[in-house]
């Protein structure tokens, strides 16, 4: 608190102002235990499409953490439209060497689609080692890199596949705005497949849905996630206890305007 003499105060007079509170800024958190690992958020949508596709095509968990770790090293969880010689994407995979057009592995989804095809085809590849794993996927030209990001990985993984709940948490100093014209419903069936909204879920699955709505709430005007007992508020970036152990996953959104 600032103490500030005002011109004209009567002799000895002080008045005592309050600084203002810094500005909320935009940005997620993970949270596992005691471990937590700050993301952007763009970060967070792209490392929770990662995960949503590896349950998608009904990997077990431990591939998300493998996938992580490649895409931590490679772009640091951004959508990089630059790297080595041709490569791009979240894990600079290059058109050159067969991964798909320039356009595909630039969509998230297919690039993480594409990177777990090959762990899947990769033999024993849930006994290797996260790094080992990883490079027989990446070909890279630092083999052992993977591993420094094992941790933290390993971290989004759990909270991303639902194995805790609450584990993500993101604020935005507004409420969330739309920023694709692209559907909901199509995008959740293209990364989470199958029924997401208005149904029961179990668990794990409601979770994972939940946290990938989290992790996409500003792209599509998602204001609060509510799943087992527990809502998500854009505005306060936290989970709060509803009272109602809800197995349905619900959300709001941003009123639609007409232009």
């Amino acid at each position: 608190m600032a103490v500030v003499a005002l011109a004209g105060a009567a002799v000895g007079l002080t008045v005592l102002l309050t600084p203002p509170a810094p500005p909320v800024v935009a940005g997620c958190e993970v949270r596992t235990g005691s471990l937590t690992y700050d993301l952007s958020l763009d970060q967070a949508a792209n490392a929770t499409t990662i995960t949503a596709v590896g349950k998608r095509l009904g990997l077990p968990d431990h591939a998300a953490t493998v996938a992580l770790a490649a895409a931590l090293q490679e772009s640091q969880l951004h959508n990089l439209d630059y790297g080595d010689q041709d490569s791009l994407g979240l894990f600079q995979q290059r058109p050159s060497q067969g991964w798909g057009t320039a356009a595909q592995v630039m969509t998230p989804r297919y690039a993480a689609t594409a990177f777990f095809q090959h762990l899947a085809a990769v033999p024993n590849w849930p006994q290797l080692p996260v790094t080992v794993a990883a490079q027989s996927v990446q070909r890279s030209g630092a083999p052992t890199a993977y591993a420094q990001w094992e941790a933290e990985a390993r971290a989004l993984a759990i909270a991303l596949t639902g194995e805790i709940p609450t584990g993500l948490r993101c604020q935005y100093p507004t409420l969330p705005t739309v920023t694709t014209t692209a559907s909901l419903t199509d995008t959740m069936a293209a990364e989470l497949g199958g029924t997401t909204l208005g149904v029961a879920q179990p668990a794990a699955r409601g979770w994972t849905v939940a946290t990938w709505l989290v992790g996409h709430a500003t792209e599509f005007g998602i204001q609060s996630v509510t799943f087992d007992g527990e809502q998500w508020s854009a505005a306060t970036g936290s989970w709060a206890p509803t009272g109602v152990a809800d197995p349905v996953v619900r959300i709001t959104q941003t009123p639609a305007t007409n232009g």
